[in-house]
C-alpha cells in the first residue's frame, strides 16, 4: 500500500453527507475509484468497438478467424518458452 494524502475544497454539505454516510473512510474511497476505473475502462472499450464498427469492414470468413486464433496461440506459445 502508499500512503496518500489528498487536501480537496468541497461544499459542507457535501462533506457532511459524504462522512455520514461513511463516504469518506480509505475503503470507501478505494471502492470508489476502483469502481470508477473500471466503468473508465468499460466505456473506452465500447469506444473502440463504436470506432471499429464505423470502420466498416468486410466480415471475417471462419478460416480467417480461424487464422487470428491460431495465430495469437503460437505467439503466446512462443513467448512461455
Amino acid at each position: 500500500m502508499t500512503a496518500l494524502t489528498i487536501e480537496l475544497e468541497l461544499p459542507e454539505q457535501l462533506v457532511e453527507e459524504a462522512r455520514s454516510a461513511g463516504l469518506l473512510s480509505p475503503e470507501a474511497i478505494e471502492t470508489m475509484l476502483r469502481e470508477r476505473l473500471k466503468k473508465r475502462s468499460i466505456d473506452e472499450l465500447f469506444d473502440a468497438a463504436d470506432r471499429l464498427a464505423a470502420v466498416n469492414l468486410p466480415p471475417m470468413t471462419e478460416e480467417e478467424v480461424q487464422a487470428e486464433v491460431d495465430a495469437v496461440r503460437a505467439e503466446r506459445r512462443a513467448n512461455r518458452s
